[in-house]
């Protein structure tokens, strides 16, 4: 969402991760919250094209546990579609967690004409299972499958350089082939990455990097994915 933003397209990113509301403290918005209109709540403005709405924005503190079933959790995400003025966007951006559960099946219901699933997954053969079955629960709801992304795609040492495949490798990319989606690329281990995501500073901002150029190679297939898509409207 920060790359698409950084590169002039309105971009909306919605924290459909109920449970797990990671986007405030990745963004370092997490003292942040939302304002109110008449009826409509108005997205936190990140950077002027880029707007986020996270349930952890709405909690007393952020130790406070969400402790909701599936309805509740349908119904914070009709209202965070329905009834925040996202405004004109070109792309809207749902983070969701892992597995086929309430928030994505929520999502894929309220939300027509959806342009694509990213499914990220790991390159073990665990990892593995569970990205298929997301792979399939979106063709049984007529979701299109962008693509999938591999992380955590081995570890460059940055003292001698050696590549260690922690988590295998290459499993993401032949689970794309297998399943007949397209396969987005790797995003390798990098300490940076997570320190980024901990300091709240976005990595896509930082100095060039293996990650980053991984990154914008996956946006970038990305969108030529949607507007392909869209040509053939």
């Amino acid at each position: 969402a920060f790359a698409l933003a950084m590169s002039g397209l309105d971009v909306g990113l919605m924290d459909a991760d109920i449970h797990g509301p990671d986007i405030p403290k990745i963004l370092g918005i997490e003292d942040k919250r939302p304002e109110t209109s008449g009826e409509k709540m108005s997205p936190i403005l990140v950077t002027p094209r880029l707007k986020a709405m996270s349930i952890g924005f709405l909690l007393p503190d952020r130790d406070s546990p969400i402790i909701w079933r599936g309805p509740m959790k349908m119904n914070a995400i009709r209202q965070f579609l329905s009834d925040v003025d996202w405004g004109e966007l070109d792309y809207m951006i749902v983070d969701l967690p892992p597995g086929t559960g309430d928030e994505p099946l929520s999502v894929a219901q309220l939300i027509k004409d959806v342009d694509g699933a990213i499914i990220v997954t790991t390159p073990q053969d665990l990892a593995l299972l569970d990205s298929r079955k997301a792979v399939n629960f979106s063709g049984v709801l007529k979701v299109p499958v962008i693509g999938i992304i591999e992380n955590m795609s081995g570890f460059v040492c940055p003292y001698c350089g050696k590549k260690t495949n922690i988590f295998k490798y290459g499993g993401g990319e032949r689970a794309a082939a297998e399943l007949g989606v397209p396969f987005l690329g790797r995003v390798p281990l990098d300490p940076e990455m997570v320190e980024a995501a901990d300091s709240g500073t976005p990595f896509v901002m930082q100095k060039e990097s293996k990650v980053k150029d991984a990154f914008g190679q996956i946006v970038e297939n990305v969108q030529a994915f949607v507007e392909g898509k869209e040509e053939k409207k």
